[in-house]
């Protein structure tokens, strides 16, 4: 049997505290070091602030990385082009608070990484300027989300980190590489969440050992800040946790969504359950992405 994986847990939620949930991994980021955060779309009130993720990018030195989105000139998504996503960077406050902000597929060509043993696409589609990083701290905002069901760690992974094109490749299960033609090629659900694991496993294979994973649980919305008309929290905040697997980190977030007794907690499960939400746990696991099977250590003597 797989020994368990350690995920760190905290109720207390500040920027301070992400510092000290991070060297709880006991991890040495070296490098050039990536902080792949999810900035939010134009409209959407429920990403997670610059301002609260800076001391822990300060730390280390960071640069804030994203990506373009996929959609074409679909009003309903400013993330698009990289002119624009870099306007509603700025206007998001992203570049006012940190120097060092890149979108690692700002120009073209992408880079195409052959998939080891998919479940359902064969090719992911990254940007270029991904390589310049020796190792990342992946920021995560755990919500739900229209089509994953949920958006924890594995989802920034995949869909976080592919390309304009990447995106719907994933979405399309490998038929369309034409990001104007978003939204004529959607999956099926379950086969999706195939496609995402396909998807993080080629970063995790590219840098496994040279990654940490955070997830806020803060902002708690059954919709993902891609979405610009974000439903509002449904639920109250949870906490921070922490951990070197991003599958035993999904997991133990996902639990204490279940467990929990907070109002609202039926409105995400229903949404993950009704996109099959849970099936990229299994499948990451398949891929070898992490272990399921989890250490949950409380942080704070608050419990």
């Amino acid at each position: 049997m797989a020994e368990k994986s350690k995920v760190y847990f905290t109720k207390v939620i500040s920027p301070e505290k992400l510092i000290e949930m991070f060297k709880k991994l006991d991890i040495k980021l070296e490098g050039n070091i990536g902080i792949k955060v999810h900035s939010g779309e134009k409209g959407n009130k429920n990403f997670i602030k610059p301002e609260f993720f800076k001391p822990i990018v300060d730390y280390l030195d960071g640069t804030i990385v994203e990506t373009n989105t996929s959609g074409g000139d679909n009003p309903l998504f400013a993330r698009t082009k990289t002119e624009r996503h870099l306007k509603l960077l700025e206007e998001h406050g992203w570049t006012k608070v940190f120097k060092k902000v890149e979108i690692l597929d700002s120009e073209p060509p992408d880079e195409e990484i052959d998939i080891q043993n998919p479940l359902q696409i064969k090719k992911n589609y990254i940007g270029k300027n991904t390589k310049k990083y020796d190792s990342f701290l992946v920021l995560t905002h755990f919500k739900g989300h229209a089509l994953g069901g949920y958006g924890g760690a594995l989802k920034q992974l995949s869909i976080g980190f592919a390309s304009a094109i990447g995106k719907t490749n994933l979405h399309s299960a490998g038929k369309n590489l034409d990001p104007n033609k978003l939204l004529e090629t959607f999956c099926e659900d379950k086969i999706f969440k195939e496609c995402m694991a396909d998807a993080a496993s080629t970063i995790v294979n590219r840098y496994r050992g040279k990654m940490a994973f955070i997830n806020n649980m803060v902002n708690i919305s059954v919709d993902c800040d891609c979405d610009g008309n974000a439903k509002p929290p449904c639920m109250k905040d949870i906490g921070i946790l922490s951990s070197t697997d991003p599958v035993a980190l999904d997991q133990a977030c996902l639990d204490l969504i279940y467990k929990s007794e907070l109002e609202g907690r039926e409105q995400l499960i229903n949404r993950i359950e009704s996109k099959f939400g849970l099936h990229i746990i299994d499948c990451a696991v398949k891929h070898g992405i992490g272990n399921k099977e989890y250490e949950l250590i409380y942080v704070d003597l608050l419990f």
